[in-house]
């Protein structure tokens, strides 16, 4: 490729190249650290990773957990605290928190779409087989359904919760 000639230098009429500059191709991995990067840095990289390409389904659980956990962080930080007199109140708040926590957990796995895209690979000596005959490997769920044992779960932990208290 011959080299890039400016404008101004350009003597002649017809010029053999473009005189504008290519723009450069954006970069089609994610963003790469330096060797010794420091932990402010790995953090905020990381944080800019997750904000950026995760699904704004999943952010929201993500949200929803930290809340729970901050829940059931200030439950347990009050019985220390102040004592644990209706301690059957304590315990069913705070497996109503954690319980929540699981459950949202559970629906967060189910519904990303890391996996969802991608064909699940096969494994094992049977692989090739599999792949000749169309089976499928991976059985999931739909978003509905897996929302649906959700919401069937969320009810039956806090039926199960309220009853505690008694």
């Amino acid at each position: 490729m011959p080299p890039k000639r400016h404008a101004a230098s350009s003597t002649s009429a017809t010029p053999s190249t473009p005189t504008t500059p290519t723009p450069k191709p954006l970069s089609s991995g994610p963003a790469t650290l330096k060797t010794n990067a420091s932990a402010a840095e790995i953090a905020q990289h990381v944080w800019q990773q997750y904000a950026t390409t995760t699904p704004q389904r999943t952010l929201l659980l993500d949200a929803f957990m930290v809340f729970l956990v901050l829940v059931g962080g200030l439950q347990f930080l009050y019985c220390v605290l102040a004592g644990n007199y209706p301690f059957n109140a304590f315990l069913s708040g705070f497996s109503a928190a954690v319980g929540q926590f699981v459950l949202t957990a559970s629906l967060r796995m189910q519904t990303s779409d890391s996996g969802a895209t991608s064909k699940p690979s096969s494994k094992g000596k049977n692989a090739r087989f599999a792949d000749e005959q169309g089976e499928e490997q991976g059985t999931g769920y739909s978003h509905e359904r897996a929302f649906a044992d959700y919401i069937f779960g969320s009810l039956i932990l806090h039926f199960f919760c309220i009853n505690f208290i008694n």
